[in-house]
């Protein structure tokens, strides 16, 4: 079965993606199982997607629920689930505005376009329309939300690129003053760096920021696709930094699985858009802001998956640290922040992928040599014991 539809997935499908040779059929908590019926603990979790798990029932049957009352109307109207969503959101964050799409690349291209329009609007004369973004970030595959990416290897081959960005490295606050010009209307970051290896901040990193931007009549952007929703143990990871930003982006975990993206900002930069601006038909559409309000109210309930995220987060850490003392050779270091883990070797971690597949554990890698650990959030200390069990296997082979 499994040969069958990696067949026809190489015949009918562009070839976009390089997909491990696993056919999913069902997933339930921590769990997948394969056409074959192979089951597998998921540590990759759609990507940071799936906060509560496979199918999680409260998210199952907002869904049932809703498709069986109103699947879409256009925005033309008021559409109800939406409302409950943004007052939602709103009353959980700096924000006091919501826009919604479908997922976090339009939710990068709505924040761009936002900041642009409120800096036209705020200075007509200046010209102030450029964002500056950090190396080894990643915004997404669109044009723009490419462009704004610090990473020329996802760049190359779609040029000429949309003007607009500079980019600076991380973590330099210095390099980020430097970079601000005439025509700067924004900074846009990502809390914790997500495609480009789990990079975190300084302790002081994003206060400086927020002082700069301040400073200049910068917008700060902040690009919580990956972050957002429970995933470093508070609601949002701005939160972690004791600052507010302008704008936030939000998709990934939003939806508990369903496609949904959303831009949140402040009232003074939101009154920006104004009917005609811009738009999205499928954007917070009746059935994803159903699963999204049953997502965020399952988050909140009794503060419990939070505190677990953060509570297991180190539980994960500290067992991820003592794998790294045991294997120095083969282990760079552990980081992250709540369930958002990166675990950095000294090789090209393909090879490791691989080997925990056929152990029934998915992880996956990016930047080459930093394995990625984005589990629901209902993840416990067995399994993560599971995991690192495997791995300890898997390097002492190679030692």
């Amino acid at each position: 079965m499994d040969k069958t539809a990696i067949d026809e997935s190489k015949k009918y499908l562009m070839n976009s993606y390089t997909r491990a040779p696993i056919v999913l059929r069902k997933g339930r908590g921590m769990k997948v199982w394969n056409s074959n019926g192979k089951e597998y603990l998921d540590f990759v979790g759609g990507i940071a997607v799936n906060c509560l798990g496979h199918c999680h029932p409260k998210v199952v049957i907002a869904l049932q629920k809703q498709a069986q009352r109103l699947l879409h109307v256009s925005n033309l109207y008021y559409i109800e689930p939406q409302i409950k969503l943004a007052k939602l959101l709103v009353k959980h964050s700096f924000a006091e505005k919501a826009f919604f799409c479908n997922s976090g690349a339009e939710a990068v291209e709505g924040a761009i376009k936002l900041a642009r329009k409120y800096s036209n609007n705020h200075s007509p004369h200046d010209s102030k329309y450029e964002i500056i973004t950090a190396y080894g970030s990643f915004h997404g595959r669109t044009l723009a939300a490419l462009s704004a990416t610090g990473q020329e290897k996802i760049k190359k081959g779609f040029e000429p690129l949309v003007p607009g960005f500079r980019h600076v490295p991380f973590n330099d606050i210095d390099a980020l003053e430097k970079a601000i010009t005439k025509n700067t209307c924004a900074v846009m970051l990502e809390p914790v760096q997500g495609e480009g290896g789990i990079k975190m901040p300084s302790k002081d990193y994003l206060r400086q920021v927020r002082a700069i931007c301040d400073k200049n009549n910068l917008l700060l952007i902040l690009d919580e696709i990956q972050t957002g929703m429970g995933r470093t143990g508070k609601l949002f990871a701005y939160e972690h930094f004791n600052i507010e930003p302008d704008i936030i982006t939000l998709a990934k975990g939003l939806r508990g699985g369903v496609a949904i993206g959303a831009v949140l900002a402040k009232d003074s930069v939101a009154a920006s858009f104004q009917p005609g601006s811009h738009a999205s038909t499928f954007g917070g559409n009746p059935l994803a802001c159903a699963a999204a309000v049953a997502t965020i109210e399952t988050l909140l309930e009794d503060g419990f998956l939070l505190d677990n995220c953060h509570r297991i987060g180190k539980y994960f850490m500290n067992r991820l640290e003592n794998l790294r003392k045991d294997f120095p050779s083969s282990i760079v270091e552990a980081r992250g922040l709540g369930l958002m883990i990166g675990l950095e070797l000294t090789k090209a971690g393909g090879p490791i992928v691989e080997s925990c597949a056929h152990r029934g554990i998915l992880i996956n890698c990016i930047s080459g040599n930093v394995l990625r650990f984005t589990p629901p959030l209902i993840v416990i200390e067995k399994e993560i014991d599971y995991l690192i069990d495997a791995l300890d296997d898997i390097f002492a082979s190679q030692s």
